[in-house]
């Protein structure tokens, strides 16, 4: 790539309206901890600015815009659902990783209506290598959000329980206690115990390691709760008991090798709609899926790490600095990219997939996890955050005024104070440059 030439040509560049990169470098908190910033404009294929830019950083979620660009590369316009082959009595399923079966995001549903209305036996065909339910680095504390769901080969529900509470009073003995429900299950397929502490300042969900066991405190002020909470999808054994569930049948799991040429492909999802979700409120369980439904497409099973070694020995081959990238996500502490890697990887999507399509799936001011922010910038701003404790990171492009478009990265590690007054000044020094250019 040409562009590629100019790495080090432009690394001390400064445009005279990109001076108020002091905003950043000067400032309290900022200059706490560790800028990395690097501004790129395609159309002359010239930095106008790179400070610390080829330092490695912690990106945080901008590991998504990679996970995206294996998405867009190899999923197509839509997500494939499940493989299937039906002999005389029997349905036979072939997972892919598709993580929006039977996820509320999406009402249509095209693998449950074959389930359903199919008389045969169901058989669902495990052939794929374990795949490990957390990525390298996760915190093992974070069990329990609902951000850090499981993956597996064949996801339901978003691997989440809907749990709801309804406070029961007893007028008569001045007390109270909760019903429990599962509003996409049955609660007798898993163990809770519920507490009441009214000194608690807030309600808590605790997952045991490994387990369906599940450890409720409520502090017993609000009359009803709703929680999501990831579970223990042992593969993809728990598929089937919420199938067997859902459809009234018996669902079984077989461990065998299959010649996939035998089998049909079911689609569902439009990618870009799946993409933009995935990016607006920068969900990981989206992510994680991604690149192992991108690995199931090219190398014909599931993992991601042969996935990320792959893009980067072979599409990303020459990417500026080659990157420690460990999960789809971004919620390894692991990863480290440096900002001209994230100038890379926006190049090469809006090369191969265009503008137009970028700006319906990342976020622009004041939507998805930009909504507080770039408001008066909104359609001039589409950018993907990143954050973990005390590193913050974004990535994306604008258009100034004068219909430049630039590529941008700002990343931010270890930096100690407020988070919100560090997205306010990356967002002054961005609405600058976006008015003077």
């Amino acid at each position: 790539m040409i562009w590629l030439l100019f790495i080090g040509l432009f690394s001390c560049n400064i445009s005279k309206n990109t001076t108020n990169q002091f905003l950043l470098i000067n400032d309290s908190i900022i200059n706490t901890g560790h800028l990395g910033i690097s501004i790129y404009e395609p159309s002359t294929e010239k930095y106008w600015y790179n400070y610390n830019a080829e330092k490695s950083f912690i990106p945080a979620s901008n590991t998504k815009l990679f996970t995206l660009y294996a998405g867009m590369k190899f999923l197509g316009d839509k997500l494939s659902g499940i493989y299937y082959h039906e002999t005389s009595d029997t349905l036979f399923v072939l997972p892919t990783g598709d993580p929006t079966f039977l996820h509320e995001d999406f009402l249509n549903q095209p693998v449950l209506e074959l389930l359903k209305n199919t008389q045969k036996s169901i058989v669902i065909i495990n052939q794929h290598q374990p795949i490990k339910p957390y990525g390298i680095g996760w915190a093992w504390d974070d069990e329990s959000e609902a951000y850090m769901a499981q993956r597996n080969a064949f996801p339901i529900y978003g691997n989440l329980l809907h749990l709801n509470w309804i406070k029961k009073n007893d007028i008569q003995n001045d007390s109270f206690a909760y019903d429990l429900k599962l509003s996409n299950g049955n609660i007798s397929g898993f163990d809770f115990s519920i507490k009441i502490d009214t000194s608690s300042i807030e309600n808590e969900v605790i997952k045991f390691p490994s387990k369906n066991k599940f450890e409720i405190t409520l502090n017993g002020k609000s009359n009803q709760l709703t929680q999501e909470v990831p579970f223990e999808t042992n593969g993809i054994q728990m598929v089937a008991y919420f199938l067997q569930e859902c459809l009234g049948k018996p669902v079984i799991i077989k461990d065998e090798k299959i010649n996939k040429a035998d089998y049909k492909l079911l689609y569902t999802q439009n990618t870009d709609t799946f993409f933009k979700i995935m990016m607006h409120r920068s969900d990981n369980f989206y992510a994680e899926q991604t690149l192992l439904m991108a690995s199931e497409k090219k190398l014909g099973y599931m993992s991601d790490k042969d996935m990320i070694d792959t893009l980067l020995r072979s599409t990303c081959k020459d990417i500026p600095q080659k990157p420690r990238w460990v999960d789809g996500s971004g919620l390894s502490r692991y990863n480290l990219f440096s900002p001209k890697d994230f100038i890379y990887i926006l190049y090469k999507l809006q090369k191969e997939f265009g503008y137009e399509k970028l700006e319906y799936i990342l976020p622009t001011g004041g939507k998805g996890t930009l909504t507080n922010y770039f408001v008066s910038d909104s359609n001039f701003v589409f950018a993907k955050t990143g954050s973990l404790s005390n590193n913050f990171t974004l990535c994306g492009f604008i258009k100034t005024r004068k219909n430049k478009t630039l590529l941008f990265s700002i990343m931010l590690n270890n930096y100690v104070g407020s988070s919100k007054l560090v997205r306010k000044q990356i967002e002054n020094y961005l609405h600058e440059i976006i008015e003077k250019n």
